[in-house]
C-alpha cells in the first residue's frame, strides 16, 4: 500500500513542521519558525501529492484519500503529542480517534 506508506511519512513531516516550535521553539523569532516550518512542509509535500497521486490512480476517491490522511495524522500526532510535547492521552483522544475511524469506515465501506 504506498499510498499508506507516504501519507504516513509525509504526515510525519507535516506534523513536525506544524508543532516542533511548541517544544525549544518558542525563542525563536516567529517569522524564522515559519521559514523553517515551510521547509519542513516542502518535504511534506514531496510524500503527500504523491500518495494523492498514486491512489486515485488505483480508484481511491478524493474523500477516501482525506480521510485516510486524517485518521494518519491523528495516530502520527497523539505519538508527537506524548513524545516529543509531553502530554498525556486522555479518554476524549480516544473517542474522537475513534470517530475519525467511524467516518473512513463509512467512505470506504462499498468501495469498488
Amino acid at each position: 500500500m504506498p499510498t499508506i506508506l507516504l501519507l504516513t511519512i509525509s504526515n510525519l513531516f507535516m506534523t513536525t513542521a506544524w508543532y516542533w516550535h511548541l517544544k525549544g521553539g518558542m525563542n525563536k523569532p516567529l517569522f524564522a519558525v515559519i521559514l523553517i516550518s515551510w521547509g519542513i512542509a516542502f518535504i511534506e509535500y514531496c510524500f503527500a501529492v504523491p500518495a494523492n497521486r498514486i491512489g486515485f490512480a488505483h480508484g481511491w476517491s478524493a474523500g477516501q484519500l482525506k480521510i485516510a490522511q486524517e485518521a494518519i495524522a491523528l495516530l502520527i500526532f497523539g505519538g508527537f503529542m506524548v513524545t516529543v510535547l509531553g502530554e498525556p492521552l486522555h479518554w476524549r483522544h480516544l473517542a474522537a480517534f475513534l470517530c475519525i475511524m467511524a467516518a473512513v469506515g463509512f467512505l470506504f465501506v462499498g468501495r469498488s
